[in-house]
């Protein structure tokens, strides 16, 4: 009886999950920018052409970046997933609209450099990309990073800031429909809210993002705002206010549902987004800084490995 010469079976070792619905990093980031067009349209639409260059430069540096530390990394050069253009792009949205090129420039190559690809590329940061660069340019120069000082030519008012130095009377003649419309001073894409509402909501309904977290978020924020809102209504803004005023939508949705830098078991994510929520309103009424949600989130983000780790026990175990 012969033998048939067979070719030996080759097994591929390689991570799980072994079993794919489909889905990749491509085409998230594609749910990604379509769900940031509608605001980054109405950041042009509010700002003009410099919304657009900053947003534009911003997203070339860190596709550039990316591909650099790459190549000098010896990875494949992966740019065309298009996950350094979302980071970003969001990194952009928290500018002034005019800010000055080098700082755009400057920032986005942080947010790359330091903030994903020295953690290793896509999915081992430890903390939101885009905050590492604004992060670090808000403490190098934070005269330029802001809003207030930056967008002189405009009859909007920021007001957070408002709300901080004259108490919730100052903002109870604001309009929630306007705030909402991104009539707002604040970072050129972070102050549409409505049109973040809407991305968001987009991308939560496909399933893009975890919509644990970001419904925790936003629950977090309420309830702080409302227990100090009823503590003394004339000093604290009703939760109302606060959902639709600085860059909350902008982090429920999109900065703090960040893949690598959040929790993976829905208890967790859910203690996660309630704790980022509550800090946003601790840091506006105690902290120096107006609008809280990127330290918020930045804390979080270091409390991510540790809530992580909650989890119930076996069945039987004792």
């Amino acid at each position: 009886m012969s033998q048939t010469n067979q070719q030996p079976v080759l097994l591929a070792v390689s991570a799980p999950p072994f079993w794919h619905c489909g889905r990749t990093v491509k085409k998230a980031s594609y749910a990604m920018l379509l769900a940031l067009a509608p605001a980054a349209f109405m950041a042009v639409w509010h700002w003009g052409i410099p919304a657009a260059r900053v947003m534009a430069l911003a997203m070339v540096t860190g596709i550039a970046t990316e591909a650099l530390c790459q190549k000098i990394m010896g990875q494949d050069i992966s740019v065309d997933d298009f996950s350094g253009a979302v980071s970003c792009l969001l990194f952009a949205f928290l500018l002034p609209a005019n800010a000055p090129w080098w700082l755009v420039m400057l920032g986005a190559a942080l947010a790359i450099g330091l903030g994903k690809m020295a953690f290793g590329g896509l999915g081992a940061n430890a903390v939101n990309t885009a905050l590492v660069g604004w992060a670090m340019l808000y403490v190098s120069w934070p005269a330029l990073m802001d809003p207030n000082s930056m967008q002189l030519d405009t009859s909007f008012i920021d007001p957070l800031v408002r709300l901080k130095y004259f108490g919730a009377g100052a903002v109870s003649h604001i309009d929630l429909t306007d705030l909402l419309l991104g009539n707002q001073i604040g970072g050129l894409g972070a102050s549409q809210a409505g049109a973040l509402f809407i991305g968001g909501s987009y991308l939560a309904a496909r399933g893009t993002i975890r919509w644990e977290i970001a419904l925790s978020f936003f629950v977090g924020v309420f309830l702080t705002a409302a227990l100090y809102n009823v503590i003394d209504a004339e000093r604290f803004a009703t939760p109302f206010f606060h959902l639709c005023t600085g860059s909350t939508f902008l982090g429920g949705f999109f900065l703090a549902t960040e893949w690598a830098s959040s929790p993976g078991r829905q208890i967790p994510m859910m203690l996660y987004g309630l704790i980022g929520g509550a800090m946003v309103i601790i840091i506006r009424v105690y902290g120096i800084y107006p609008d809280g949600v990127p330290f918020a989130i930045l804390l979080i983000n270091l409390l991510a490995p540790l809530l992580d780790s909650i989890h119930p026990k076996p069945f039987g175990a004792r």
